[in-house]
């Protein structure tokens, strides 16, 4: 769920997962393994890359 709600974001930004991994530092299809976790300061890097908040990438709706 992780991995394809940044795949969701990116695209909508115009960005592909290879252009996150690059800027965040991260080896090609690092976030490919995120499936229904991630490490925290890594999941935030990606979020703050992305300039969303990180419950827009966990899929958790926001009163």
């Amino acid at each position: 769920m992780i991995y394809e709600n940044i795949q969701k974001i990116a695209k909508a930004q115009g960005l592909t997962v290879r252009d996150i991994e690059r800027a965040c530092l991260f080896s090609n299809g690092y976030l490919r393994k995120w499936r229904d976790n991630a490490p925290t300061n890594k999941l935030l890097r990606v979020a703050d890359f992305l300039k969303v908040d990180i419950n827009e990438i966990l899929g958790r709706k926001q009163n």
